[in-house]
C-alpha cells in the first residue's frame, strides 16, 4: 500500500480514506516498491504460522476490551459462550483487579489471550507484579499475544480452535506469531 510493503502480522489501517493508512506500529515496513521493482531489505525473522483448510467447525471467540473499573461481569456474561477469549488490557497487560477471578477461571477452561490494547509494543512478561499485572496474568495461566493486536490475535486463535490445535499448540504458535521471542 502507498508503495510499501508490510508484514500482514503489523500492519494496521489508521485512517479510514488516506492512500498512507496502512502503518505498521513500532515495526515500520519490510520494503518498498521503486521504478516498478520490490525491494525488501528486512526479512521476519520467524515465519507465519501454517494453515491448511480451516474445517467448517464452529467456534466463537470473544474478544473483551477492558476498561477502567471492569469487575468481571462481562467476561463471566461471555464464558459459556465462547471457547476461546481475547483480552484487550491495559499497557503492557494489565487489568482491574476485579477481573482477575475471571480471567484466571476462564483461562483453566479455555484459551484466554492477554493482548494490548495501545497498538503497539508487546504484553511485557514481568515487569509489574501487582494483582491484574502482566505478570501475574501470565502466571494464571493466559497467554502472551506478545506484539499481535488484539484482533488479529483473535484471528489467530480463532483459526487455532477451528483446526483442532490444543492448549500446547495454542501456546507454541503465538509464541512464534507474536514476535515476543
Amino acid at each position: 500500500m502507498n508503495d510499501q510493503i508490510h508484514a500482514a502480522r503489523w500492519v494496521a489501517k489508521t485512517h479510514t480514506a488516506s492512500p498512507a493508512a496502512f502503518i505498521s506500529p513500532g515495526f515500520g515496513p519490510l520494503g518498498h516498491i521503486a521504478e516498478g521493482r520490490v525491494h525488501i531489505p528486512v526479512r521476519l525473522r520467524d515465519r507465519s504460522p501454517h494453515f491448511g483448510p480451516v474445517p467448517r467447525r464452529e467456534v466463537r471467540v470473544g474478544l473483551v476490551t477492558i476498561a477502567l473499573g471492569d469487575d468481571g461481569a462481562l467476561i463471566d456474561a461471555l464464558a459459556g459462550h465462547v471457547q476461546g477469549l481475547v483480552v484487550a488490557a491495559f499497557g503492557a497487560g494489565h487489568v482491574p483487579a476485579g477481573t482477575v477471578t475471571s480471567l484466571a477461571g476462564l483461562a483453566a477452561r479455555m484459551p484466554v489471550i492477554l493482548a494490548s490494547r495501545t497498538g503497539a509494543g508487546p504484553v511485557h512478561h514481568h515487569t509489574y507484579g501487582f494483582p491484574g499485572s502482566e505478570t501475574d496474568l501470565l502466571a494464571r495461566g493466559l497467554i502472551s499475544a506478545g506484539y499481535l493486536a488484539p484482533v488479529k490475535a483473535r484471528l489467530l486463535l480463532h483459526l487455532l480452535l477451528a483446526t483442532g490445535a490444543d492448549s500446547t499448540q495454542i501456546r507454541r504458535t503465538f509464541t512464534a506469531a507474536s514476535g515476543a521471542t
